[in-house]
């Protein structure tokens, strides 16, 4: 029997995917719920895992768009099982091999045509602002195609003798692309802006030298810094709600829960995934849960569902270094907080300048529907939690918040 293998539908409102590796090849024979490729859309990569044991025939190659529900592969379930490690060509007839006529390289003469760009290829060049003059043209009599004008670039200048000046292309998997698509769109869809502010660190610091080990030792994850801005967040969302809003159409949509998106960089790119209700969550729960998503996405096991959604986004470019930045809103949502390193810095602490940990924190947000005062004062309030955590994230019972 011939089982067709086909692309099942990821999540909703996703039509297309796209092959990024197959990690079976055309012959083998594949167990039942074995996983046979990896398969990007353009929210996560997930595994195709086989229907059936049996030997698999490939009908789409690494790099191939399929549609949701189109044919990617062939199982036939009536192979045998071959013992040992089986040779690809173990069931194929022995063949004869045949002599090959040697190519004849034919030395073309130049006329006219040799080095002159078509209409089509003329038109690329130009819109790409590259002289014709340095490409080898492929077409009839060594005339420029419209196919050699794509692939041509700017010249990068005269190489010094003995330099190394290669180049690598690889296309963009579909996660990567449509990141970009949607980056490009929040930068042109939404009045953007920012807004900064600097938060003393030192409370913070003070607590995890206290608790962290403790904290540790009890509920098997660290005590972080996202657990302290995550709760923050929610209290300013709260006190701020056309933060915690979106667009649609003509209305603003607002919401009474937190669903935060925390950014995470993995393997694949760019991920986003959603804790939702963190409103109702403990510093533990924060905690257990970031460590959970933040493991699925970096080890390419995030679902589409674990994804969607959202109503606020949290990313942390401090962890490799950034001092300062201006994030990009995650569309369709109004507000994006950026968290950075933490660096000592003099401060002025009761009209005398001290050493302390500090942190720049910026809020790019829609003017849209926020306004400067919203904006700012949103970001005031996360502030003050962060430099007062015990009073106003953990009403004055640090252990009780804690679960200690």
């Amino acid at each position: 029997m011939i089982l067709e293998m086909k692309v099942p539908s990821p999540g909703e409102s996703i039509t297309e995917v796209e092959i990024a590796d197959w990690l079976v090849e055309d012959g083998d024979y594949v167990e039942k719920d074995q996983a046979i490729a990896e398969v990007d859309s353009d929210k996560a990569t997930l595994e195709l895992p086989a229907e059936e044991s049996g030997m698999i025939t490939l009908k789409a190659e690494v790099g191939d768009a399929v549609a949701v529900g189109a044919v990617v592969c062939l199982i036939d379930t009536s192979a045998a099982k071959p013992e040992g490690v089986a040779s690809t060509s173990s069931n194929a007839e022995e063949t004869k091999p045949t002599e090959v006529a040697p190519k004849v390289q034919v030395q073309s003469e130049q006329t006219y045509a040799t080095g002159t760009a078509s209409p089509a290829a003329k038109k690329i060049l130009a819109e790409k602002n590259i002289d014709g003059a340095g490409i080898k043209g492929t077409g009839k009599d060594g005339r420029i195609t419209k196919e050699d004008a794509i692939k041509a670039v700017p010249s990068m200048g005269t190489p010094l003798p003995g330099g190394n000046r290669g180049e690598t292309r690889s296309k963009l998997s579909m996660l990567r692309r449509k990141v970009a698509e949607r980056l490009v769109s929040a930068k042109n869809e939404t009045a953007m802006l920012t807004t900064f502010n600097e938060v003393d660190m030192s409370p913070i610091f003070a607590l995890r030298k206290e608790y962290k080990e403790d904290f540790k030792a009890k509920h098997e994850v660290s005590l972080g810094f996202m657990s302290f801005f995550t709760k923050a967040v929610v209290r300013a969302l709260e006190m701020y709600p056309s933060v915690n809003s979106m667009i649609d159409g003509k209305e603003m949509i607002s919401y009474n829960f937190a669903d935060i998106s925390i950014a995470v960089s993995g393997p694949k790119g760019l991920m986003v995934p959603v804790i939702r209700n963190a409103e109702k969550l403990t510093f533990r729960g924060i905690e257990t849960e970031v460590k959970r998503l933040a493991i699925r996405a970096r080890e390419g096991e995030i679902t589409v569902d674990e994804m969607t959604g959202g109503t606020f986004t949290i990313t942390n470019g401090g962890v490799f270094g950034s001092m300062l930045s201006t994030p990009i809103i995650n569309p369709p949502q109004s507000a994006i907080l950026g968290m950075h390193n933490i660096v000592e810095r003099p401060i002025a602490k009761n009209g005398e300048v001290v050493i302390a940990p500090i942190m720049y924190v910026a809020l790019s947000y829609d003017h849209r529907i926020i306004d400067g005062k919203e904006s700012v004062g949103f970001l005031v309030a996360v502030k003050e939690a962060l430099e007062s955590p015990e009073e106003l994230l953990m009403d004055n019972n640090v252990k009780k918040a804690l679960e200690m």
